[in-house]
């Protein structure tokens, strides 16, 4: 299978591109079998945490250009990239927190696809890059998930030179939230995996969901969004819970309702 996903501690979902062979490259078939297993994760009861990581060298190079050059056709191409970007909308827009852990290169549709995810975390050695200039094929639907993530300036340097940029920069842009030493990346994701899958489920998602939607809107809707959000949350029985829990200095028991 080129997409392995299999549940470690119970609650936390791993998720693999498994084809070194081609860098986990982002195929048609990829990216529809990615579609297919975040779907299903999302509708998993079970699954709190989804960690998304590539099998061999590194992450992922973005595009099978073998694949893309095959194409040839207008609505192919299309087709590509709007199922490149139903992937991405499907992570941003689940309920279940998706954590990119990320070694060697992050190119292209890879460095979107770390982008797209809720928190990311590297090596102290992994690149990151929107090289599609070098090509001559502009890195487009990349930018938009990138640029979501990092200022203008440092973008449009990176979409105009195609060159890579060190994890520790990439942290300090915001691309990424942290970098370790390879030994010790792992174990660091893990951590905080299970201390994000303590949390109510509920809460969780309605907290992303609630995210994402209010950075588009203008500041007094976004407040008036929020407010209605925080409301619903509070009369969730687990707001409740919880609360209780902290004022009776004890451990919440969440219900998820």
């Amino acid at each position: 299978m080129n997409i392995k996903c299999k549940i470690i501690q119970n609650s936390i979902a791993l998720v693999t591109i498994n084809e070194p062979k081609t860098y986990n490259s982002l195929s048609f078939k990829n990216l529809s079998d990615l579609i297919k297993v975040f779907k299903k994760l999302d509708k998993d009861k079970n699954t709190k945490v989804i960690i998304l990581e590539g099998a061999g060298k590194g992450f992922s190079a973005g595009h099978n250009l073998k694949e893309v050059k095959s194409l040839k056709i207008k609505n192919k191409y299309q087709k590509l990239f709007n199922l490149c970007s139903k992937l991405m909308m499907q992570i941003v827009e689940g309920k279940k927190p998706v954590i990119a852990k990320v070694h060697g290169a992050a190119f292209a549709a890879g460095c979107q696809l770390v982008a797209s995810c809720d928190l990311a975390y590297s090596t102290k050695d992994a690149l990151f890059a929107t090289p599609g200039v070098n090509i001559g094929l502009f890195c487009s639907t990349p930018m938009v998930a990138v640029s979501r993530k990092i200022q203008r300036k440092p973008m449009m340097k990176m979409l105009l030179t195609g060159e890579p940029i060190k994890a520790n920069y990439a942290k300090e842009l915001g691309l990424i939230n942290d970098c370790f030493h390879k030994s010790k990346l792992n174990n660091e994701v893990l951590k905080l995996a299970k201390k994000i899958a303590s949390k109510s489920n509920l809460t969780i998602k309605i907290g992303k969901q609630a995210f994402y939607k209010q950075l588009e809107m203008p500041l007094s809707k976004a407040y008036a969004y929020t407010s209605k959000m925080m409301t619903l949350n509070m009369m969730a029985m687990d707001a409740q819970e919880g609360i209780s829990a902290f004022l009776q200095k004890r451990k919440p028991v969440w219900k998820n309702r």
